[in-house]
């Protein structure tokens, strides 16, 4: 007989039926559910709207929530639903979803591919696509709220689920919350999110405690000099030297003033200056993306670059200071570490050991982030998204898989949407109140 490979093993493992050591009788309603899921996902897959644009996206999920019973207020924050089901004394949770898709060409070759095409905030027509999963988490987010509406006599309190406009521009959490998301409605107690990722199979849910995504600032810079003829260098100061003197003392920030265990990013992601090649222009312009987790390596960074950039354009005697613009993104996802650890021991105990475990913290940004800053106990989850054969084929040398913001990305839908709502569900039951 044969030893089966280690491959086939893991693979075995991973594709096995779920374990739920205490099941519930919430999600004992799953299977009868998903197939309306299952439609779902599919509808709004194919109809995506850009960012405070998601007027049906936003239409059709409220309606569905009113059926249900949820007391339902649309246009918070421009485009946000929220969502309330009182049913007792008891814990206010927070369940968010975002709304938005991308501006991008579906290229899976599916039978409900994305075929929308909008114009974009240019007066440009953009084709549109969920390449981030947010489809996924709003199927998720309704599989939840269905079972729990269904099932009030297993849980005491408020369910607030709040769906959210702009996560893919870091805007729409904050204009929620200054449309009065906290004090027009309940101050949860906790707020819980889901987002899926093709670092893990689907089947899994993985956590982090603590820093998990970054803080996303973007810098502008323009630098200032004195154009003129490329043959005669000596009359003019010339900004695009400037510009790679400055490019290069930037990265001095992460590798030299920042303690070496404290994760930083600088990126220059875009330099523009000139027209031709025997002209020397005026100025040059540079447009930066700076990570960070911590708040004083944040504002350490940001100061930093605008003394680099003001010295380097002083030593090349430059005609004027530069011109320095930050815009903030958005603030690090901060995981409270005991919600953390309180609701990955209840998804464990329904999903079991092996489909649950730690990840490692990203450079990426997400504005769930700003509810944990407004005082909120906060938690984001990430849940698989890969076909388990597949996603062990790659990290085994096989095809590269297309990552989030890919034309080519798209979920192992059903095993991806049903340990979603089993995940979310199990968590919400965690944290409300016991009958």
């Amino acid at each position: 007989m044969n030893r089966p490979s280690l491959l086939a093993l893991l693979i075995a493992l991973l594709t096995a039926p779920t374990s739920r050591a205490q099941p519930s009788p919430v999600l004992g309603g799953l299977d009868g559910l998903y197939p309306d899921l299952d439609a779902l996902y599919r509808d709004l897959h194919q109809h995506p709207e850009l960012s405070f644009q998601e007027e049906k996206t936003a239409a059709k999920l409220a309606e569905r929530l009113r059926k249900l019973g949820f007391d339902v207020t649309t246009g918070v924050g421009g485009t946000g639903v929220v969502a309330l089901l009182r049913n007792g004394p008891g814990p206010t949770v927070m369940l968010r979803t975002d709304l938005d898709a991308l501006p991008m060409e579906e290229k899976t070759g599916l039978p409900y591919a994305s075929k929308v095409q909008v114009k974009g905030g240019d007066g440009q027509t953009v084709p549109v696509m969920h390449a981030c999963g947010h489809d996924v988490h709003m199927t998720v987010w309704m599989g939840t709220a269905t079972l729990l509406s269904r099932k009030k006599d297993q849980w005491k309190g408020t369910l607030m689920m709040v769906g959210q406009p702009a996560e893919e521009i870091g805007a729409g959490a904050r204009k929620m919350l200054a449309d009065g998301l906290f004090k027009r409605f309940p101050k949860p107690d906790f707020a819980v999110a889901l987002h899926n990722t093709t670092a893990a199979p689907a089947g899994r849910v993985e956590y982090v405690s603590g820093y998990a995504m970054a803080h996303v600032d973007s810098v502008d810079i323009t630098l200032f000099g004195k154009g003129g003829h490329g043959a005669y260098p000596h009359t003019t100061v010339d900004p695009i030297l400037i510009a790679a003197r400055t490019v290069l003392a930037l990265q001095t920030l992460v590798s030299r003033e920042k303690h070496p265990l404290e994760p930083a990013v600088v990126t220059v992601g875009s330099i523009h200056g000139g027209t031709k090649h025997n002209i020397i222009p005026d100025d040059v312009r540079l447009q930066l993306t700076v990570r960070s987790y911590k708040p004083e390596v944040r504002k350490a960074l940001l100061e930093g670059i605008e003394r680099i950039a003001k010295a380097e354009a002083l030593a090349s005697g430059a005609t004027r200071p530069p011109k320095v613009d930050v815009t903030e993104g958005t603030p690090a996802t901060y995981n409270d570490p005991a919600l953390t650890r309180r609701l990955t021991e209840a998804v464990v105990r329904v999903l079991g050991e092996k489909n649950v475990g730690e990840a490692q913290p990203v450079m990426g940004g997400e504005d769930f982030s700003e509810y944990g800053r407004a005082g909120v106990p906060a938690v984001l989850l990430w849940l698989g998204a890969v076909e388990p054969q597949r996603f062990l084929q790659a990290r085994s040398g096989g095809e590269p898989l297309p990552s989030l913001h890919s034309s080519g990305f798209i979920p192992d839908r059903e095993r991806t949407l049903r340990t979603g709502v089993t995940a979310l569900t199990t968590s919400a039951l965690e944290l409300l109140g016991k009958p």
